[in-house]
């Protein structure tokens, strides 16, 4: 599936949406990306593995680990795509039993793929990040869907990871301007925002 067919399709599911939302920081953004939705939809879902595994298939690591909740399909999808074990970060460590904040057969020094739906701060990146090197994991590299160009890959970078994204929210809002979903003056709104609203 090409770039453009994914945005497409992502669109026509309402992974993508164009209007006044409020996001979790409080800002009020012209644009919404859910990519929850995908796991409903398993051609979308697959593909959407693809084009990360793209990114990053000629990198080397051992095992891929998707931040909660809504990148755990996509890393499921990558795992069972390319035979490549995958471990779990607990959002919540429960205070019985193992008591384990990863979940999933692993040793110490092993390369983790950290999978992200998709960036904005990159603080959420961090909080997958953090518990899999206490474990003793390498974590170096990080694939998402979507940059929203907000400065999470900056971030992501001053703390000497690298960030691998199939597509930035410009790019996005350009294929869906080229296929008449969107209007020029949504998508200037969409780039207007980027540039107002970094993090």
């Amino acid at each position: 599936m090409t770039k453009e067919h994914l945005v497409n399709k992502l669109f026509e599911i309402g992974a993508v949406k164009f209007g006044e939302f409020k996001l979790k920081s409080g800002i009020m953004s012209p644009i919404y990306i859910d990519l929850r939705v995908i796991v409903s939809y398993p051609e979308i879902l697959k593909a959407v593995g693809e084009a990360m595994w793209e990114e990053v298939k000629n990198l080397k690591f051992d095992l891929v680990c998707g931040v909660p909740y809504t990148a755990l399909p996509i890393a499921t999808a990558i795992s069972l795509e390319h035979n490549i074990p995958m471990i779990m970060r607990r959002k919540e460590v429960k205070d019985y039993g193992t008591k384990k904040a990863i979940e999933g057969a692993f040793t110490v020094g092993q390369q983790v793929l950290v999978v992200e739906d998709l960036v904005t701060s990159g603080s959420s990146v961090f909080e997958t990040i953090e518990p899999l090197e206490i474990e003793g994991l390498k974590t170096t590299d990080v694939v998402v869907m979507l940059d929203r160009e907000q400065g999470g890959k900056k971030h992501i970078s001053e703390k000497g990871k690298n960030l691998h994204s199939v597509i930035t929210m410009s790019e996005m809002v350009d294929i869906l301007k080229k296929e008449n979903k969107i209007n020029s003056a949504v998508a200037q709104e969409v780039k207007n925002f980027i540039q107002n609203n970094q993090v």
